[in-house]
């Protein structure tokens, strides 16, 4: 059909590989630049190991691999058709935010950190609502990378908010009000993970596993606070016991005789059109 022709969408296929290279560009720079916002950034109480970063290159690695698919007609429809221009703005948003960061202009960070939650979450619903996966491509260049985008820009959210507005930890020891902020923060990253790992029968396991890693990294770098370091680490064991719910679902959905062909075999051999 023509609209799975190689030149369906030329644009906006060019522009997702020039505004991918660009968003990857905004966090290479960040670490590679001197002074490298992952290491010297603001110290809060709910700044995470510097290796909590680490899930961006992951992320960056499967974007990769999606504006590969786009040229193929399945990874069109749901790329360039379904997503369309929101993964071009996206990367603009992420690259602005990140810029922000690394400038250590912390308030105007939180508010583009909120847009770029926003863009991935609207596009996080058009993909698990309209676009189930029907192979193993649309798993991994379709729905691993923006549910791992989601849960970690629920992190990047509450670390900004805290980041804009929060005590700074290498100035002053944490009150009482700020433990409570804290606690309510990994409460509700916690929280979150569950609302992931309930949201199907197989739950979202990704997502869930990139909150699970923030809480673990939250853990090991706060060592100034002994009530914040191990309420740290309460809050993402049970996370991982959510991670387990959602690999024991997705096992079952897997091994137990519920494969991605199912609905496919289920479907009319004539259909109405």
């Amino acid at each position: 059909m023509a609209d799975d022709a190689p030149t369906s969408g030329l644009v906006l296929k060019i522009v997702n590989i020039i505004s991918y290279l660009l968003f990857l560009g905004s966090n290479v720079y960040t670490v590679a630049a001197p002074s490298d916002i992952y290491y010297t950034g603001k110290e809060t109480y709910l700044t995470p190991a510097p290796w909590a970063f680490l899930i961006w290159s992951l992320i960056h690695l499967l974007l990769l691999g999606t504006v590969v698919y786009q040229f193929f007609p399945a990874g069109k429809r749901v790329i360039v058709d379904g997503i369309s221009w929101r993964l071009p703005l996206l990367a603009v948003l992420n690259a602005i935010y990140v810029h922000l960061w690394a400038s250590r202009h912390y308030i105007v960070a939180f508010v583009f950190a909120l847009f770029v939650s926003s863009t991935v979450t609207h596009i996080y619903y058009i993909v698990k609502k309209h676009h189930s996966p029907q192979a193993t491509a649309d798993e991994l260049f379709v729905h691993l990378p923006f549910s791992l985008y989601h849960g970690w820009t629920t992190l990047l959210v509450v670390l900004s908010l805290f980041e804009a507005f929060g005590t700074n930890a290498l100035e002053h020891k944490a009150g009482i009000w700020t433990k409570v902020f804290v606690f309510l923060a990994l409460f509700f990253l916690e929280a979150t993970a569950a609302t992931y790992a309930f949201s199907s029968p197989e739950g979202d396991l990704p997502a869930a596993l990139a909150i699970t890693w923030s809480l673990f990294a939250i853990f090991a770098h706060q060592r100034s606070s002994a009530f914040v370091h191990w309420s740290a680490l309460a809050f993402a064991i049970l996370s991982g016991v959510w991670v387990l719910k959602g690999a024991v679902g997705l096992f079952r959905r897997n091994g137990g005789g519920v494969r991605l062909e199912d609905d496919l075999e289920r479907a009319p051999l004539v259909g109405g059109n």
